[in-house]
């Protein structure tokens, strides 16, 4: 079985995944208990993620929660760049590749029958637009932004049909898993 790529992220309730200037400070008061993004955590095999994230703000800067799913989740990066750093990183689980079909691939590979979870929402995009995406979760958050990064922003614009998986509260947020329809 070939990994399924995941698209999760906590968004506003009017769209934004990130405020101005990609400030995800915004986020913090809005973690906490939720079972839903808890047991998604242990069926991730890689993660699939754009520069902008990968160097971008977390909401647990400073702590002991840092990285991904609040420093819950360790494993194989894909990070998908225009701008690969000069030299190597020094992390065997990081890789830095500026194509996406192959990212992708090296991605699926890694996660073996585990999500390659794709965090960033240009690179989210872009797979939708490749045809390979395969599921999006969105926990809303209560809040209003009113600017910042949108969770799907089409120039142009473009329809994509979603199938509803599951649709949960927990403290804080609501939970929406949705399948992709080609």
């Amino acid at each position: 079985m070939t990994a399924r790529t995941l698209y999760s992220c906590t968004m506003s309730l009017d769209g934004f995944m990130a405020g101005p200037a990609g400030d995800m400070q915004w986020l913090t008061r809005h973690l906490g208990p939720n079972p839903v993004a808890e047991d998604i955590v242990g069926e991730i095999g890689s993660l699939l993620v754009g520069r902008r994230t990968h160097d971008g703000d977390d909401p647990h800067r400073g702590t002991d929660q840092e990285g991904a799913f609040g420093g819950q989740w360790h494993g194989p990066v894909i990070v998908l760049t225009h701008r690969p750093p000069a030299g190597v990183s020094g992390d065997p689980d990081l890789r830095f590749m500026t194509e996406l079909a192959p990212a992708v691939a090296a991605a699926r590979e890694a996660a073996g029958e585990k999500y390659v979870n794709v965090l960033g929402a240009e690179v989210a995009r872009e797979c939708l637009e490749a045809g390979l995406l395969d599921e999006i979760l969105v926990l809303v958050a209560p809040v209003l932004l009113g600017d910042g990064t949108r969770l799907f922003d089409w120039p142009g614009g473009h329809s994509v049909d979603l199938v509803k998986r599951h649709v949960s509260d927990a403290p804080g947020v609501t939970n929406l898993w949705y399948d992709v329809v080609r």
